[in-house]
């Protein structure tokens, strides 16, 4: 252990941990990363620090500068981190979809939010187009500019080190990567830097059932946050994955309520979906491989929701 110089210092190099009791018998080992252990408690500090740092070495984002996104919650509180950090202005278009905790953490880093309202808090591609349009207005001003998630390229670099990272924390015992798409850059970066080293991993994304848009089917709403943007993302790379796994909201809520209770792991929603996703596989791998996939968030960002509610 080290001293950080700052606190953008401190992101990445996350735990991984053995799933033990929602594993059934006879499938392969599956480990997780614990993605809540960076300094805002998700994977997206990885890409927020990423895209902010390309943006100031190309002049896009000068020093003074007001950074501006539509975000779900966890991309905007990491940006948040990161201006609050090195000293820029944000401006942040999220919807009321959203859990109120991620609301307040924006805020509470300094951040100014536009609020894109929904229809009773389901998360539709119309409402992220809306949130993209605001957001995209609002860049327009002098001294502003967007970081446009979907879009940025930048964004994935942040997430090498973390395929790195997997590599070494299994001594290069891993057959199979699953994870679920939003932007798809954390799949594309995880699995690019996996696959310098083992060519012939198995990646397998996961998207809403109810919104699988990338299986070919319709859109829909759903309420697994921070994935199933109801539309294919620009940087989505179908030749490069070897399966697509779907999930409901109802199975990734059930999981994630067996995972805090089973396994003492405090994960968000599209947490769930990942593991939900993962045991499939690892059935079929069957016991002596190994699957990995990454507990997103924390559900500490979820307590105002449902997610928490109820019993099993």
């Amino acid at each position: 252990m080290t001293v950080a110089s700052d606190i953008l210092e401190s992101i990445g190099n996350t735990p991984m941990v053995q799933l033990r009791n929602v594993v059934p018998p006879g499938s392969a080992r599956v480990l997780a990363k614990l993605e809540w252990a960076n300094p805002t408690g998700s994977m997206k500090d990885r890409m927020a620090k990423a895209a902010v740092e390309a943006a100031e070495a190309s002049g896009r984002l000068r020093p003074g500068g007001t950074v501006v996104e539509y975000t779900g919650g966890s991309t905007g509180i990491s940006l948040a981190l990161v201006c609050a950090a090195k000293g820029y202005h944000l401006r942040l278009v999220t919807s009321d979809a959203f859990s109120e905790e991620k609301i307040r953490a924006m805020q509470a880093f300094g951040a100014q939010i536009t609020l894109i309202p929904s229809d009773n808090k389901e998360i539709t591609g119309e409402l992220i187009n809306d949130m993209i349009d605001a957001a995209r207005r609002i860049s327009r001003r002098p001294g502003h500019w967007w970081v446009n998630q979907i879009e940025n390229q930048d964004a994935v670099a942040g997430y090498y080190p973390m395929g790195e990272e997997i590599w070494g924390q299994t001594a290069g015992r891993v057959d199979a990567f699953v994870h679920s798409v939003g932007s798809a850059h954390s799949l594309n970066g995880v699995a690019k830097a996996l696959r310098r080293r083992k060519p012939d991993l198995i990646v397998a994304a996961v998207e809403p059932a109810e919104s699988a848009v990338l299986s070919g089917k319709p859109k829909g709403s759903h309420k697994i946050e921070g994935i199933g943007i109801g539309f294919i993302p620009r940087h989505w790379e179908p030749d490069r994955v070897d399966e697509i796994l779907t999930g409901s909201t109802e199975e990734a809520v059930g999981m994630c309520r067996r995972l805090a209770r089973e396994e003492g792991i405090f994960a968000g929603t599209s947490s769930g979906l990942n593991v939900v996703a993962a045991l499939r596989l690892a059935e079929r791998l069957g016991s002596g491989a190994t699957v990995v996939t990454l507990m997103v968030d924390s559900g500490l960002r979820y307590l105002s929701t449902d997610l928490h509610r109820g019993g099993r």
